[in-house]
């Protein structure tokens, strides 16, 4: 299975987890293709803030993404009025949700690693839900 049909399986595994706790989400067109579409997915619940949401998966134990487009990301967020949060998805361990100020700079990427992910981040239902 290719990167990309990997990353866009994880995609849709998220927008299902979205859909069974109530969620409406929807996995943006082109994302990770081209420069217009700079986030993954968008979800909101009535009474919740709603988000944009970047995907990342791996096996590896750190997750490294272009500045550019987590840069990118931030500013759509901001225009749209959505809250920029960070999927993670590291082999065995299971969706954790980072805001991005946690990323580290390593020059010309961001990074999360797996340590930080999961001491800082979230589960769905603690970052979502509440």
């Amino acid at each position: 299975m290719s990167n990309k049909a990997k990353g866009s399986k994880a995609e849709r595994e998220l927008l299902d987890i979205f859909t069974q706790n109530s969620w409406r989400a929807v996995r943006v067109a082109g994302s990770g293709v081209n420069d217009n579409s700079p986030c993954d997915l968008i979800a909101a619940k009535l009474g919740k803030k709603a988000h944009a949401i970047e995907c990342k998966s791996s096996k590896k134990s750190i997750i490294y993404i272009k500045k550019s487009q987590i840069e990118d990301f931030i500013l759509f967020s901001s225009i749209m009025g959505l809250k920029p949060v960070i999927a993670t998805r590291f082999n065995y361990e299971g969706w954790l949700f980072v805001d991005p100020k946690l990323l580290k700079d390593t020059g010309k990427y961001f990074s999360i690693p797996l340590k930080t992910a999961k001491e800082e981040g979230q589960r769905f239902s603690q970052f979502f839900e509440r």
